[in-house]
């Protein structure tokens, strides 16, 4: 009978165990489950043909002519974003990088409101000239936003560009 005994301790101090083990289990698979996704906060910025598709991109133009495009915005920073999208004409040399916008004038902006996980395709027109002699310029368009904190836009980092070719 004692070793009777001995087997119904362990069997219970086993159990006890087990149960322990499968409520920590239960409790971090739901707590896993339950959790919001946080994914790290982004903004995109893409260049599309005029029929608002990827490709088929006007390699030359007519200096001194319009080019009809479409932008794509995207805003994944979790939260309501005011967005402006600048427009300049450069070259090689003064393209913009992922911490400082282009330095050439500003020719045209856009601006628009997106909510978070909103994304937003529109048609432009944009004029397109040489740059001193250079015939073959870069179309730049850089993502700007606006910070409420300290009311002023912010250079996101992130720009798209199309190089052309600029007949006489």
């Amino acid at each position: 009978m004692v070793g009777e005994g001995i087997d119904l301790v362990l069997d219970e101090e086993v159990f006890a165990v087990i149960l322990a083990i499968s409520i920590i289990a239960s409790a971090l698979g739901i707590a896993l489950t339950l959790r919001p996704m946080v994914s790290e906060p982004f903004t995109a910025i893409g260049l599309l043909n005029e029929d608002c598709r990827i490709g088929e991109y006007p390699k030359r133009i007519v200096n001194g002519s319009s080019l009809r495009l479409c932008i794509y915005v995207a805003n994944y920073l979790g939260y309501p974003a005011y967005f402006k999208i600048v427009y300049r004409i450069a070259t090689n040399r003064s393209l913009p990088n992922t911490t400082t916008p282009s330095q050439k004038p500003i020719l045209v902006e856009w601006r628009t409101v997106l909510g978070n996980e909103e994304e937003k395709k529109f048609p432009i027109a944009v004029p397109v000239y040489r740059v001193g002699n250079e015939t073959q310029i870069a179309l730049v368009f850089e993502l700007w936003v606006f910070d409420t904190g300290k009311n002023l836009w912010v250079y996101t980092g992130r720009w798209t560009h199309l190089y052309i070719d600029v007949e006489v």
